[in-house]
């Protein structure tokens, strides 16, 4: 059985779908949309996590990172991921 880490947000919430609405927000998560989640930049996890997209994988990854001090400085701010991912846990009970 392969690891949830190693799922991307694809293999969660299916094939991307093209829209005519385009952002810089839009553009950063399509690029990473097939990249396994233990591949994604910090700053990555985070969004996925502030847009509500694959929340129990991005929740697993960002708390494993949390866990063994793994950050990557590409965090908007200092404490990005550990501030999201707390937003993240209170609002689903995971």
């Amino acid at each position: 059985m392969a690891r949830m880490a190693s799922k991307s947000v694809a293999d969660i919430e299916g094939a991307w779908v093209e829209s005519d609405f385009d952002s810089g927000l839009i553009e950063r998560c399509k690029r990473y949309w097939k990249t396994p989640a233990n591949e994604l930049p910090d700053v990555m996890v985070a969004t996925y996590l502030s847009q509500r997209m694959a929340m129990t994988l991005m929740i697993d990854e960002a708390r494993r990172r949390v866990a063994i001090g793994h950050f990557d400085d590409t965090e908007l701010y200092d404490g990005q991921l550990c501030e999201t991912l707390a937003r993240a846990v209170s609002a689903t009970g995971h």
